[in-house]
């Protein structure tokens, strides 16, 4: 079985940056509901959304290059 290990690097960097993603989203997502009543609430649940949705794209992204590097035939 032959790794691909320029392709895993690859995956093993968008895992890496999915990581913090995970946790930053739902902090800004829960942060802007507690101060609903500020002007900038709309802005602060958009960007937490897009950390969340960022995250889940590097995490898919990351497993699959993973995947394609242990098992794509050449």
């Amino acid at each position: 079985m032959n790794t691909d290990k320029k392709i895993l690097q690859k995956g093993i960097l968008y895992l890496s940056i999915a990581m913090p993603l995970l946790f930053l989203g739902p902090v800004i997502i829960h942060s802007a509901f507690k101060n609903q009543s500020h002007p900038w609430y709309v802005v602060v649940l958009g960007f937490g959304i897009l950390a969340c949705l960022g995250a889940m794209m590097m995490l898919f992204l990351g497993i699959r290059k993973i995947m394609n590097s242990l098992f794509k035939k050449r």
